[in-house]
């Protein structure tokens, strides 16, 4: 699945307001037997959206009609447990462009990275303004411009700056995974192997 060029996103946001969330709980593991990217987004939070019976929990976020968008908005310490490569595919898959919390799980950031999935972390007090603007109107509209690495929340203008990577961000603002980036930059390699012949 190709990885699309990020550069400035304006949406409404999905909040799911729960600490500590697993990998096992993004994405079940009976879930992880095909070996491609596409599908996954079906059992996104599968045993929170779904009930006993298979039917659509419709207290669960995912599930309420109120609320829409390419923004995920979570609860600190997101990603955590196994380091599963498919809790990014599902949500992107899903899709969703941004996660936002104030504490990411380093190897599911790094997994979020290398699929196409924008991990923006904040601080608690502006997570909680986020959630805050979302409770208020359920249809607020976040901005998260890569470029500049800041999201806004568009009611209020509060506007968090964001650190990430040099390299993930080239990258992401070029839709490239890293056979894509060796590939830019072929011309500069081929160079330095003929300098040294």
């Amino acid at each position: 699945m190709p990885i699309p060029k990020f550069t400035k996103l304006v949406c409404g946001a999905v909040p799911v307001n729960i600490e500590n969330i697993d990998t096992d709980q993004i994405i079940p593991a009976r879930f992880l037997k095909a070996v491609e990217r596409k599908g996954f987004g079906d059992n996104l939070f599968r045993d929170w959206r779904y009930d006993a019976e298979g039917r659509l929990a419709p207290s669960f976020p995912l599930n309420d009609k109120r609320f829409g968008g390419e923004i995920l908005v979570a609860a600190k310490n997101f990603g955590c447990g196994s380091s599963r490569e498919h809790a990014a595919w599902a949500i992107f898959d899903y899709g969703f462009r941004v996660v936002a919390s104030s504490f990411f799980a380093d190897i599911f950031k790094n997994n979020a990275l290398n699929n196409g999935l924008l991990p923006v972390q904040v601080s608690e007090g502006f997570l909680s303004g986020m959630f805050a603007a979302i409770e208020r109107d359920n249809g607020a509209q976040f901005e998260v411009d890569l470029a500049d690495q800041t999201l806004t929340i568009m009611s209020t203008g509060e506007k968090a700056r964001f650190e990430i990577d040099a390299y993930k961000k080239e990258c992401l603002l070029n839709g490239y995974d890293d056979v894509d980036y060796l590939l830019s930059i072929r011309p500069q390699i081929e160079a330095y192997e003929n300098a040294r012949r």
